[in-house]
């Protein structure tokens, strides 16, 4: 093979996205020759295309060789599971499944045919600062973690956002609601740069903004291994909201003031505070009652450019093509979805959760709220925004 073909399953927001980039030609060595919706309207504008309702249909059809799954949240496992077993490779949008449960299914199959490519859209790790992040935790620059902070605030959703959609913001279409949908991105960096936590406590918030059953709120704290602890607070009720990380060690400390969205490659909005010795060592040999090491400030720039979900594409084309390492490896994507099942969890249950996380316990308390549940969802589909709700087998 010298040319990657590339089916999309979802042809709504997201998968649009996708289609566009890769008509453009902005991935080389390969070519969109298929895309399959429910929605039959969306798929007007790929009739150049073979258009398809039913994602089996283009997982069988022999025009694809990976699949780029775009859809509703519960679907990714069983398209991914279905793609996997007919020995097609996988990039599935973030989060690569609604709980942990499911997301052993997914990496269970692509263990049993692992010379397949699965990656996941995770594009952020892409940016020159969360790359330079990275480098200066693992180089040692700020030492032993012992404290990470991110309050992740800026994503504010209005009503109308919720009722665009039949499955957005409910237990059975969706399966979350900040945490699925806007923060796995904060999760899946939260985590690369700093590992994940051995215990989560939260407070979560159900419906407090918004007309809607899932948490538009959470306040998370975090312990880890080595002792470390940190928070994670997010909300899609504030406006303008803060997004600001804050990772301590024991040689400095790293600030980050920037949303997802407003990264900047060339700016030096990276602040590293520098100690010239570590607090320990200090605190251990100083006769001082009060004084702290000597420290310096510095701003950091990540020189370099993304092009976001082209450059995870273009990896994973690369990867198929040359074995080049991926990225985003789908099974790191278990690690974001783990953090924010254990963090409902919790809250759930008014206790802290250890992880590893009993993906079947969590999948067993959602199916007990999805039970449960008498809300009903309002949406738009009167006024033509389609319902989503359906699934796409």
């Amino acid at each position: 093979m010298d040319r990657v073909r590339f089916g999309i399953i979802g042809a709504g927001n997201m998968g649009t996205t996708h289609a566009a980039y890769l008509r453009r030609g902005d991935v080389a060595r390969c070519s969109l020759t298929a895309v399959c919706d429910v929605n039959t309207e969306r798929l007007k504008a790929h009739k150049d295309l073979k258009v398809f309702t039913d994602s089996r249909a283009l997982i069988r059809s022999g025009e694809v060789d990976a699949v780029l799954i775009a859809t509703p949240h519960y679907d990714h496992t069983p398209i991914g599971v279905d793609a996997l077993e007919q020995g097609v490779h996988v990039l599935v949008e973030k989060p690569i499944s609604v709980h942990k449960a499911d997301c052993e299914r997914l990496t269970a199959a692509h263990a049993a045919r692992p010379e397949l490519k699965f990656g996941a859209m995770f594009q952020m790790r892409t940016y020159p600062i969360f790359k330079k992040l990275k480098q200066l935790i693992a180089n040692g620059e700020i030492g032993e973690l012992q404290r990470m902070n991110w309050i992740a605030t800026a994503w504010f959703r209005s009503e109308a956002y919720y009722a665009s959609g039949g499955w957005r913001a409910t237990w059975q279409g969706e399966g979350g609601g900040v945490l699925l949908n806007q923060c796995p991105h904060n999760l899946d960096l939260f985590q690369w740069l700093c590992g994940l936590p051995s215990e989560v406590t939260s407070f979560c918030s159900f419906g407090k903004h918004h007309r809607i059953e899932t948490e538009d709120e959470v306040t998370a704290f975090l312990r880890y291994p080595n002792g470390a602890t940190g928070a994670f607070i997010t909300s899609t009720g504030e406006s303008p909201g803060t997004d600001r990380l804050e990772i301590v060690g024991d040689r400095g400390t790293i600030i980050l003031e920037a949303g997802l969205g407003e990264l900047s490659c060339d700016a030096e909005q990276i602040r590293l505070l520098r100690n010239e010795i570590g607090t320990r060592e200090f605190s251990a040999k100083t006769q001082s009652q009060f004084g702290k090491p000597d420290a310096w400030e510095c701003r950091v720039s990540a020189p370099g450019t993304t092009r976001a979900h082209a450059d995870i594409t273009q990896n994973f084309v690369d990867a198929i093509l040359d074995d080049t390492a991926l990225i985003a490896p789908a099974e790191e994507g278990v690690k974001s979805v783990e953090m924010a099942n254990a963090m409902l969890l919790s809250a759930w249950t008014g206790s802290p959760v250890s992880l590893p996380l009993d993906g079947a316990a969590y999948a067993r308390a959602l199916q007990e709220r999805i039970h449960s549940s008498t809300f009903v969802k309002e949406t738009l589909t009167d006024t033509g925004v389609a319902d989503l709700s359906d699934s796409f087998h």
